[in-house]
């Protein structure tokens, strides 16, 4: 079966190149010339189902009643894989930019898609000033409902267990006072593992649990880490168990 699904990938696989160019072509043209709101988020969200739909990888989302209309939230997912992207973008229901590392911005095509998406890029080499010039970039993004999506472990898990947390998306949350929105991504590493690269998928159930809002109580420093360590306690504890940590649960990379 599971060298009948790999001809079947290699069938599919021109389909989704050509979905891939003909979206990060309609991104760029569309939020050049038309509706830049529009079409720096339908057209992901398109591709992103049509790619695992076409991979026939099945997605069960739960929790969407959570979520307010016209809320701006900072969403805070875990990252367990390459999939993560199909499953938030396509999946989640939510107008949305991503916040991401800048060395994406020279993908070929996507970079530029990205870019003309008014994605943010994090110099994470930058330094503070650097750091500035992206929360100056999210905060004038986090209005009129929109929000922003960062994995705030930094990178893909090696082995399909949570990373610690790392700073920023909190700090964004705590200087604006937006509430945090905890997602729990199951199924992705089973899919596509870091340590794979990118070659064939295997097939396996993917599916996003949506959590109830941490609301901000307070600001500072304070705040700021303890609504890290209950967004790291909530995403965690909807992992299912061959996921969870074996170490204790770690919700902030200072502690």
């Amino acid at each position: 079966m599971k060298w009948l699904y790999r001809l079947y990938q290699l069938a599919v696989s021109p389909v989704l190149l050509v979905l891939t160019v003909l979206t990060a072509l309609a991104v760029t043209i569309g939020c050049t010339l038309f509706n830049a709101a529009w079409w720096s988020y339908y057209p992901g969200k398109l591709w992103s189902r049509a790619f695992v739909r076409l991979l026939l990888l099945p997605v069960k989302v739960e929790g969407r009643e959570h979520m307010v209309a016209d809320q701006s939230y900072v969403i805070v997912p875990n990252h367990q894989g390459a999939f993560d992207i199909f499953l938030v973008y396509g999946f989640l229901n939510r107008h949305f930019k991503w916040m991401m590392k800048s060395e994406l911005r020279s993908m070929p095509l996507v970079g530029k898609a990205c870019e003309s998406a008014d994605f943010i890029f994090v110099d994470q080499k930058g330094g503070p000033k650097a750091m500035q010039a992206t929360h100056d970039h999210a905060r004038n993004v986090l209005r009129e409902g929109v929000s922003l999506v960062v994995f705030p472990e930094g990178a893909r898990t090696w082995d399909g267990g949570m990373r610690p947390f790392k700073r920023g998306a909190f700090q964004l949350a705590d200087e604006l006072q937006l509430p945090l929105l905890p997602v729990t991504i199951n199924g992705s590493f089973d899919v596509l593992p870091r340590w794979r690269g990118f070659n064939f998928v295997d097939w396996h159930p993917l599916r996003l649990t949506i959590h109830a809002p941490i609301e901000p109580s307070a600001q500072g420093a304070d705040a700021e880490r303890a609504a890290m360590r209950e967004a790291f306690d909530v995403v965690h504890s909807a992992l299912e168990e061959k996921y969870k940590s074996k170490k204790g649960i770690k919700g902030n990379k200072n502690d």
